[in-house]
């Protein structure tokens, strides 16, 4: 058995984890709050600008003059996989869950003879994926430091995968994120960028797909400056997603190593006590049996 002074080391020594980890928690649960709201807020205009540029590439598919970042290069064999992940740990399985799935899905598109490319956003990401498929990984960016992400940060990383299209390095984009569902659950989610996924056709719904548009000043025009935007605001939409997954994320994760801490202290405390009274014990033990000696 320990040293009672062991005993004692150890109790301190989980005593002073516990205040840590349940000021992260705090922390934590601060951050969580405002990356919360700015994740629900952006979700309706994202969805909006992707259901109507889905629309939109439905009526310009096959056009040869259609722009890229709508209908993607016209081909399906090399996919470029945007990983979105945090900078820090202390998370449980936030990061990881990621990890995990940008690996299962480039085995199976390379299964399928497809060639898959990587760039993962976040450092954590990058360390994981380096380490599993490092020679997929072609680029990587991460925000360590930040307080918190901005659409200029999206509009960072749009730029490179707009720059890579242009260049004819991939043909379709995944952006691959934890989505934000509650406090409790994040959700990895894959959704297509690169071409921009069409809308479901259903049975008597076919005008809808076929939506008309007017344009002004000119279909060109607008495009080319609604395109890159809509690029940006999928990504930042992702980001904003994935920040509040983290923070819940750490804060659950936070919350249990509190609780389990304080079981260790329970269980410490006990065998210090017991140990402190085995040696009351003998010591009594050792005066009477000496007593009686004499």
């Amino acid at each position: 058995m320990p040293s009672l002074k062991a005993l004692r080391t150890r109790i301190n020594s989980v005593k002073s984890t516990q205040k840590i980890t349940s000021a992260m928690k705090m922390v934590a649960a601060s951050k969580l709050r405002r990356a919360q709201t700015q994740a629900e807020a952006a979700r309706p205009y994202a969805q909006r600008m992707e259901r109507m540029l889905g629309s939109l590439g439905a009526n310009v598919a096959g056009s040869p003059t259609a722009p890229r970042l709508l209908v993607g290069s016209g081909k399906d064999q090399v996919h470029l996989l945007v990983a979105i992940t945090g900078d820090r740990g202390l998370a449980g399985a936030f990061n990881s869950n990621i990890g995990r799935l940008t690996r299962n899905l480039a085995r199976k598109l390379e299964s399928e003879g497809k060639t898959v490319k990587i760039f993962a956003v976040g450092r954590k990401g990058r360390d994981f994926l380096r380490r599993e498929m490092g020679s997929r990984v072609v680029g990587d960016i991460n925000f360590a430091g930040k307080k918190m992400v901005s659409f200029a940060d999206a509009q960072e990383i749009a730029a490179q995968v707009t720059s890579m299209l242009d260049a004819g390095a991939f043909d379709v984009c995944t952006l691959v994120y934890n989505r934000f569902a509650s406090v409790i659950s994040q959700i990895p989610t894959e959704s297509r960028l690169i071409p921009a996924p069409l809308p479901e056709v259903k049975a008597g719904d076919a005008t809808e797909t076929k939506a008309s548009y007017e344009f002004e000043p000119d279909e060109e025009t607008i495009l080319a400056r609604l395109l890159p935007q809509n690029l940006a605001i999928q990504i930042y939409r992702a980001l904003l997603e994935n920040a509040a997954g983290f923070y819940s994320s750490q804060m659950t994760s936070m919350d249990n190593a509190t609780r389990n801490a304080g079981d260790m202290i329970k269980r410490l405390s006990q065998n210090y006590n017991r140990a402190r009274q085995a040696n009351i014990t003998r010591e009594l033990i050792e005066i009477i049996s000496g007593a009686e000696a004499l």
